[in-house]
């Protein structure tokens, strides 16, 4: 047995809205939409990790998704720029990666991060 895919779910009562967010910002591809459903991808290789965390690190809540992306600034100027809540930083983590927090239409704590060279 070999697992081939984990997809993440995360309820809502208006799925449409994570269009700005996740398409618009972050630039995932619409893959499907049924209405009751939209699922978001990219064409990139990517590797699967589950992670179990009592904590989200330096004291943070355990963020619901994180999203490494190329250029976390990039990306943190375009959140603020926008309506979603930033939660925590952007910082420059002693173990290697720099992050910020940000609450997605649906109340989630994405962790958006870089690692750091």
């Amino acid at each position: 047995m070999q697992v081939r895919r984990i997809v993440v779910n995360l309820e809502t009562p208006d799925p449409a809205a994570a269009r700005e967010f996740y398409q618009g910002i972050l630039g995932l591809e619409l893959l499907m939409d049924h209405g009751w459903i939209v699922t978001y991808s990219s064409s990139q290789q990517m590797l699967v990790q589950v992670s179990f965390a009592s904590e989200g690190g330096s004291g943070t809540p355990v963020p619901g998704l994180s999203i490494e992306v190329d250029d976390v600034d990039e990306v943190f100027a375009a959140m603020s720029a926008s309506a979603f809540e930033i939660v925590y930083g952007p910082t420059n983590e002693p173990w290697g990666v720099r992050r910020f927090y940000v609450r997605d239409p649906f109340g989630t704590i994405v962790n958006i991060l870089s690692h750091r060279p």
